[in-house]
């Protein structure tokens, strides 16, 4: 039965390139990035806003927090998406 086991899984293994249906696209964390950033940045320009109360200094804190993050939050995502602990 074991044998059985190993024989069979080296032969699916083997037919060929399987596509890692547990990996998620590029373009998938790219709008996840981009829908999160967009709440993350209205809180931020709210915070900043209620903190500074100039809403031109907001904004550019807010456009400053969006851009880094976005970056980062894009990267995060594709690091975690290559480790398999968990899926």
């Amino acid at each position: 039965m074991i044998l059985n086991q190993i024989i069979f899984s080296k032969k699916k293994q083997s037919k060929g390139f399987e596509e890692d249906k547990s990996s998620e696209k590029p373009l998938r964390s790219v709008i996840k990035a981009l829908s999160w950033r967009f709440i993350g940045t209205l809180d931020t320009l709210i915070v900043s806003y209620v903190l500074i109360g100039e809403i031109g200094l907001a904004t550019s804190i807010a456009s400053v927090d969006f851009l880094t993050k976005l970056i980062l939050y894009f990267f995060h995502e594709r690091i975690w998406n290559k480790i398999n602990w968990g899926k």
